[in-house]
């Protein structure tokens, strides 16, 4: 099973958050048992931002699994179209489109995303299969 991973799972274990941080880490273990952990481009950047040097974040993906995963371009063009849509609808305008580029790279490109962020992905894709380490 190939399981893309959202920041806020990663940035829970980094950062050893005292809430999150173990739930986050042994849903990180379960899925890295059951397939393929992957990060597209909009993770890999988010997760990067928190480290002082190249070296130290690829070591620290490496050493739990994390592969880069980019996003094709069906699933981008995906994105694309719901972010639209969403705007036509007047929905809130703190959702990027880089959270709807994560979401269409797990939904085409994965099996499931492992998330925390829940209620946005139920909203936008339903038929994700999503996996939140927080429940």
């Amino acid at each position: 099973m190939k399981t893309a991973v959202d920041s806020s799972v990663l940035l829970d274990v980094f950062g050893a958050d005292p809430k999150h941080g173990e739930r986050s880490r042994a849903a990180l273990r379960k899925a890295y048992d059951e397939g393929a952990l992957v990060a597209c481009e909009v993770i890999w950047a988010e997760v990067r931002a928190h480290f002082p040097n190249d070296n130290s974040f690829d070591e620290a993906m490496g050493l739990i699994g994390v592969r880069f995963d980019s996003i094709s371009s069906h699933a981008a063009r995906v994105a694309g179209r719901l972010w639209r849509e969403s705007r036509r609808r007047g929905s809130r305008r703190d959702r990027v489109v880089a959270d709807f580029l994560v979401g269409a790279h797990a939904w085409h490109q994965a099996d499931t995303l492992l998330s925390r962020d829940r209620g946005f992905y139920r909203e936008y894709f339903a038929e994700l299969s999503l996996v939140d380490p927080s429940v």
